[in-house]
């Protein structure tokens, strides 16, 4: 059974945003996989590593183990110290 088409689903959509869902996000995410799925290893990984830097940015600070050892220890570092 599909979701997207299920008496259920439109209903949901229908009560939350007062239209019903043609599911077109859900079609062209089916039709990109299926195209990038014919695609070569090389150029999956431009395609993927432009998106990435087209997309917004993570939400996380991506550090080194040594970045992330100095942040630790300026956050809780006072937390080893002994009394």
């Amino acid at each position: 059974m599909n979701i997207l088409t299920a008496p259920v689903h439109q209903m949901q959509q229908y009560y939350r945003i007062g239209t019903l869902d043609n599911c077109s996000e859900k079609w062209n995410a089916l039709v990109d996989c299926l195209s990038l799925k014919t695609k070569s290893a090389v150029e999956l990984e431009e395609i993927l590593e432009t998106r990435e830097k087209a997309t917004r940015p993570h939400i996380w600070s991506l550090r080194t183990p040594e970045e992330a050892r100095s942040h630790w220890e300026e956050l809780f570092g006072h937390l080893d110290e002994r009394e």
